[in-house]
């Protein structure tokens, strides 16, 4: 196996890496958020409108670690600084 499709393959597999890690964190995230809105929604309904509203702007929060981690995953493929150097040293 050359030096371009090593670079090109575990460049592939970090970014599958970095998204599945930062998909479960951020799915787990935003269960806990969900699960403890909703419980203080049954304990204050009269203040519901504003826990959900507070939720919303939390999951959005929790929701940008897996936005972050998917423009690390488009950078490892994308604009990978190996992947021109062993380009490079083929030709």
């Amino acid at each position: 196996m050359d030096a371009v499709s090593l670079i090109g393959a575990f460049s592939v597999l970090g970014a599958c890496l970095c998204m599945g890690i930062g998909s479960i964190g951020s799915a787990v995230g935003e269960g806990n958020v969900a699960a403890s809105a909703l419980q203080a929604m049954a304990q204050q309904p009269d203040e519901a409108s504003r826990i959900r509203s507070t939720m919303f702007v939390a999951i959005a929060m929790v929701e940008t670690t897996a936005l972050y981690a998917l423009l690390i995953a488009f950078l490892v493929l994308y604009a990978n600084p190996f992947w021109n150097y062993a380009v490079a040293q083929v030709q």
